[in-house]
């Protein structure tokens, strides 16, 4: 079936079957791979990407259910080759180390308000799993970047 969709600000028309997850449409037939596959069960927030402007598991997701949606993945995060102020942060603070988690935190975290409070910034990546870092450095990352203090 064929689906249209604005996938990083510009329009995408897609052939999926009815059942196909929006991780694999987005890894496989669109070329983009920042988006990460953890567990494949919705568990870890690896494959975080934007689904009309919320953070959504895209393992769990049907690409069929998102015709006429707005996706942003990491790619579209920062256009024209700049680093968004997440990415910068995440660079200078330390909070990314193997990289797996870090597309789902920076996408689930550019969700969050300006000038998040700590707790605020917890809650708000609380369903993104990180196995090599303790999430301070992570946490700091986000602060530095929305305009929180550490």
């Amino acid at each position: 079936m064929k689906i249209t969709l604005t996938l990083n600000r510009k329009r995408r028309t897609v052939d999926v079957s009815p059942l196909e997850r929006l991780l694999d449409t987005l890894r496989g037939a669109l070329g983009l791979t920042g988006t990460k596959e953890g567990c494949g069960e919705g568990e870890c927030g690896a494959c975080t990407v934007l689904l009309d402007g919320k953070p959504v598991n895209s393992c769990l997701v049907p690409t069929a259910q998102c015709s006429g949606a707005a996706i942003t993945t990491i790619e579209g995060l920062a256009p024209r080759g700049k680093l968004h102020k997440l990415q910068r942060a995440f660079l200078e603070c330390g909070g990314a180390q193997c990289g797996i988690c870090t597309p789902g935190m920076i996408l689930a975290a550019s969700a969050l308000p300006d000038r998040p409070t700590r707790e605020q910034i917890r809650t708000g990546l609380a369903g993104n799993l990180c196995r090599c870092t303790g999430y301070e450095k992570i946490y700091d990352a986000v602060g530095v970047a929305l305009g929180t203090k550490k």
